[in-house]
């Protein structure tokens, strides 16, 4: 029985061998971040998958953009923000995107557990516009 770290690098697996050029596999690497934060998480990763899965969700960033975005937010340190998490981490995981067909279908689904994810965290929304914002990024 796979655990639900070896479905994730199955599925990097597969988005890192992605021959599409907008990098799907940061929205996937940012999804199952937030997806899986619990109190032990450092809030720099669940900071980074938030601004990602915000970027992705409401601004149509690609995976390379957050990836640059990404690397704009790190150039400086700071202390990142407490972020709240929800009890509710969104209805599509990891597994389901897996078990959906490979190729478009599978991308489609990537999308749509970010929106998944995105809307369950969606009461961090002003914290992390707020911190796109000061960074010039949106």
């Amino acid at each position: 029985m796979n655990t639900n770290q070896d479905t994730y690098n199955e599925l990097c697996c597969y988005t890192l061998a992605h021959s599409d050029s907008s990098f799907i596999h940061q929205h996937v690497v940012d999804a199952f971040a937030a997806q899986t934060a619990d109190k032990n998480t450092k809030p720099i990763k669940l900071t980074f998958a938030l601004a990602g899965l915000y970027l992705h969700v409401e601004k149509q960033f690609s995976g390379r953009q957050v990836q640059l975005a990404h690397m704009k937010m790190g150039q400086e340190k700071q202390q990142w923000p407490v972020l709240s998490l929800p009890a509710d981490r969104g209805v599509i995981t990891v597994a389901n995107v897996l078990a959906t067909p490979a190729g478009p279908e599978r991308d489609k689904m990537i999308h749509q557990w970010c929106i998944s994810v995105w809307d369950a965290f969606s009461e961090n929304r002003q914290v992390i516009s707020s911190l796109l914002s000061k960074y010039k990024i949106i």
